[in-house]
């Protein structure tokens, strides 16, 4: 996502209290949000954790950020991802698909099509390329987008239409090609506070004194939900051995991330179902060195109102995106333990030049994409310095019309062969 916004640091974004608010009919909606996850609170004995609260804050049904109303792209929106800029990313894209796509019965399946922009691009491309797949196949959870997806397609290519279509779930398998252009990012995450104990999560609760505090007041004045931050003992096992692995002390006083479980296991599961093909996750991220350095002492959370960027998830509920960065490793990983093997990229298209692996940190085997053939293989690729590709001089090809401070954009590719 791209934020139009002056300040560059997140100690100077714009506060809270500055922004646009909100239509009459939208703080209702948020109100009414607000009131469900404190019953979900309550229900659970006063906290819920982070990742539990960002599942209901962006898609609790008819209320969630994506599964409500309200407009995301765009001027009168809350960001803008880079296909809303110039159709150079489609393009790119479609040159990398292209050789797999060719195939006989080949499927395209992209998650989360925000406009729809990429698709019309892609399609544009893969027309050029003489690539089209027999099917594109969009799975989108927000009833608004999939309108605005509909409209966009049919405007550009009513003749391919028919090769268009919506999905309600993952497929269960796919030969052809997987696109997640800024999916992984807002996938909930669980919170993680290091104390001089150890480890905690940090849970959402509702403040003692405001037990019980009708949905019509659950915002404060400048549109903040009551709720507030307190941490727990990690209960779940996994996730306390997720935790375990990662490189921070125990003792880090103060230190505050994300863990991304259920982003690897969304990607795990798409390599398990890619029968023959190539998946691509792109998005903004690190390899897990680079993410966990001592010096992001506050993790990586950050939300999109209204084309500005802030640090306060309990803001407007339901208004405004959430989001965290990616980790790379834990991405790599989950593709390799689910059948794919970790490589460098293969040919890019002419002018993009190589890009440069991101996370080493892996203790994965790499090496160039087999030519053709194989059980399996995964790649993984990344952009540096929120460039999409990268050529040999590292002068950007592709880039963000406005900087986001939230850092560089790497691009994961994860190749199946046909299983033998």
């Amino acid at each position: 996502r791209t934020t139009y916004y002056l300040a560059s640091m997140q100690s100077t974004l714009r506060p809270l209290s500055t922004l646009p608010e909100p239509a009459p009919e939208a703080l209702a909606a948020s109100r009414a949000l607000a009131g469900e996850i404190e019953g979900a609170i309550v229900a659970a004995g006063g906290a819920i954790d982070f990742s539990r609260y960002m599942e209901l804050a962006l898609y609790a049904p008819g209320l969630g950020y994506y599964t409500g109303g309200a407009r995301k792209f765009g001027a009168d929106g809350d960001f803008t991802t880079a296909p809303e800029l110039t159709p150079l990313f489609g393009q790119t894209l479609a040159r990398t698909l292209a050789p797999v796509l060719r195939e006989p019965g080949s499927e395209l399946v992209e998650l989360g099509a925000g406009t729809g922009r990429l698709a019309c691009d892609l399609l544009d491309a893969l027309q050029e390329l003489d690539a089209l797949p027999a099917h594109y196949s969009i799975l989108e959870l927000s009833g608004e987008l999939r309108v605005r997806q509909h409209e966009a397609i049919a405007a550009r290519h009513p003749g391919l239409m028919a090769r268009v279509r919506w999905l309600d779930a993952l497929p269960p398998s796919v030969h052809g090609a997987i696109v997640a252009n800024e999916v992984l990012d807002v996938v909930p995450v669980h919170l993680v506070h290091w104390t001089p104990d150890g480890p905690k999560e940090r849970c959402v609760t509702v403040p003692a004194a405001d037990p019980g505090t009708p949905p019509s007041l659950a915002l404060d004045a400048a549109g903040c939900a009551a709720f507030a931050w307190t941490d727990r003992p990690i209960a779940d096992q996994a996730l306390a051995a997720a935790i375990e692995r990662l490189p921070v002390p125990r003792t880090a006083d103060g230190y505050v991330s994300e863990v991304a479980p259920a982003a690897a296991a969304l990607a795990a599961s798409l390599v398990e179902r890619l029968q023959r093909g190539i998946a691509l996750f792109i998005d903004y991220g690190f390899g897990r060195g680079e993410y966990y350095h001592p010096q992001r002492r506050q993790g990586t959370l950050m939300c999109h109102y209204r084309q500005h960027a802030h640090t306060d998830p309990f803001f407007l509920p339901g208004l405004q995106d959430i989001t965290a960065h990616v980790d790379f490793t834990a991405i790599a990983e989950a593709a390799v333990d689910a059948g794919g093997r970790l490589h460098h990229p293969g040919p890019f298209p002419p002018g993009c030049g190589p890009c440069r692996a991101s996370w080493p940190d892996t203790g994965r085997p790499a090496g160039p994409l087999p030519a053709s053939g194989g059980r399996c293989a995964a790649t993984a690729f990344a952009g540096r310095d929120g460039r999409a590709v990268q050529g040999d001089d590292d002068r950007p090809r592709l880039r963000p019309r406005a900087a986001r401070a939230r850092g560089p954009r790497p691009v994961a590719a994860f190749v199946r062969r046909a299983r033998r």
